[in-house]
């Protein structure tokens, strides 16, 4: 049963993952592609708002990627130690885990509390495209619950042996 929640959960987690960041870099990809068009090949017309775009992009797939880092186990994390004395691979390992879930407790609270402020604040929209800040400011938490999550399954992973909890891969 335990396993069932676990591979549901890390392929709805792939999927958000995986196609959100598709989609965000294929928007920023068009968008600035079509900027240079246009500016190259005409005087008069620039899209004006196609460096916000790309901003926001980063931004997104920046804590999104966060995510599916975590996944991969292609967090930074204390590398060196733990070759020259590998007794210590697994309470680093650990350590550096606890480290994740404490600063994605803290994208969830700080997350939260600017996306309500934002949501609250009528005027805090985008410069150029004039959309609500707090649809960005949204991602933190979003991000912060994500990684949670994922640190605790790769906690438990690592803790009972990766196969037995997702079956390999």
């Amino acid at each position: 049963m335990l396993k069932k929640l676990y591979k549901t959960i890390d392929r709805g987690f792939l999927f958000i993952e995986e196609w959100s960041l598709f989609a965000a870099v294929c928007i920023a990809l068009l968008t600035a592609m079509a900027n240079v068009v246009l500016r190259k090949t005409t005087s008069d017309y620039s899209l004006y708002w196609s460096d916000e775009v790309v901003r926001k992009v980063i931004y997104f797939s920046t804590y999104i990627g966060c995510v599916a880092a975590i996944r991969s186990r292609s967090l930074i994390r204390i590398d060196a130690l733990p070759q020259m004395l590998p007794v210590l691979k697994k309470p680093l390992t650990q350590l550096s885990h606890i480290a994740v879930l404490v600063f994605s407790s803290c994208m969830i609270y700080l997350g939260s509390t600017m996306t309500m402020m934002m949501f609250e604040d009528e005027y805090a929209l985008t410069a150029t495209l004039q959309i609500p800040e707090w649809y960005f400011y949204a991602i933190l938490p979003l991000m912060g619950f994500m990684m949670f999550i994922r640190t605790l399954i790769t906690m438990r992973e690592d803790w009972i042996g990766k196969n037995d909890i997702t079956g390999g891969e």
